[in-house]
């Protein structure tokens, strides 16, 4: 097994976020998924072989399933690219993308309720202020997926906002029109996962303006930006067995780490069971390995 790639260095205008190394191309953007791995706001020291492969494949297939306009061109190297990587480190985890003007928020769908927003409905009965029946339990299917915006933040924390919030900021026209497609996009996306026997509990997606058009851009329904549980082993009440980074996390909370300084090296051991698991979703959910 290949090491990690965590860094990546071309001769180009670049911009780095907290697992894509971005180059502008001039006329289009090389996107490059690395294999950090990010956590509660950081990046940690050490890196999943493999990753920014399989989030990329991941993608691609979405992008391709789902019928939304998106920004991906190609997913091969251009030739000017080639000939800086003769080692082949940048096959399988490139896209050739188009220019957008990014929407200045994530935007997240919850269709089931965990995470940040079921700590939020225990302490008010709502999440991010829209109210909820009584009675849920951890991990309940809501009765319909609740639209919770985020201001973006390449580092640091992205904060919850109102719907409200983002009217204001976007307009009432584009705000509507994002609510509505990433709804249809995780409608979508839910239905062909859950036909391949996973639940798709919550995503976040990113828009961007294109020629006058919003169309879907960065990554699409991965382990990174979403919640993947088996749905044969879905039960409501108690935490799920997951496909996503999930496990990292919990890892984390039982560590000694406060959250507040330079994360700790993940042990081989867990980089190897959380490569495992995005493995599992890319497999289960496309039906082909990584490649």
């Amino acid at each position: 097994m290949t090491d990690a790639l965590l860094q990546t260095n071309l001769p180009f205008p670049k911009r780095q976020g907290k697992v894509r190394d971005v180059y502008d191309l001039g006329e289009s953007l090389l996107i490059i998924s690395t294999d950090r791995i990010s956590a509660f706001d950081w990046v940690m020291p050490n890196g999943i072989p493999d990753k920014g492969r399989i989030l990329n494949q991941l993608s691609l297939f979405w992008f391709r399933s789902l019928g939304i306009e998106h920004h991906v061109i190609s997913d091969e190297l251009p030739d000017s690219v080639k000939v800086l990587d003769p080692l082949g480190q940048l096959a399988g985890r490139s896209i050739v993308a188009r220019k957008a003007q990014v929407v200045p928020f994530e935007c997240v769908i919850r269709g089931y309720i965990e995470g940040s927003g079921w700590r939020d409905y225990q302490r008010t009965g709502s999440i991010c202020g829209i109210p909820l029946p009584s009675g849920l339990k951890q991990c309940d299917h809501l009765p319909e997926p609740l639209f919770t915006p985020a201001t973006k933040a390449e580092t640091g924390h992205d904060e919850n906002v109102s719907f409200e919030v983002m009217r204001e900021q976007l307009g009432t026209t584009v705000a509507d029109e994002l609510k509505e497609r990433s709804i249809e996009v995780y409608r979508r996306g839910s239905e062909i996962a859950q036909a391949k026997g996973i639940i798709v509990a919550d995503t976040k997606l990113e828009w961007g303006w294109f020629e006058g058009r919003l169309i879907l851009i960065d990554e699409v329904l991965t382990p990174d930006s979403s919640r993947f549980w088996p749905a044969d082993d879905w039960a409501p009440g108690r935490a799920q067995a997951s496909f996503d980074k999930q496990f990292v996390r919990e890892f984390l909370d039982r560590s000694a780490w406060d959250k507040n300084s330079l994360p700790p090296f993940l042990p081989e051991d867990i980089v190897m069971q959380t490569r495992d698991r995005y493995v599992a979703a890319l497999e289960q959910i496309t039906g082909r390995g990584l490649i």
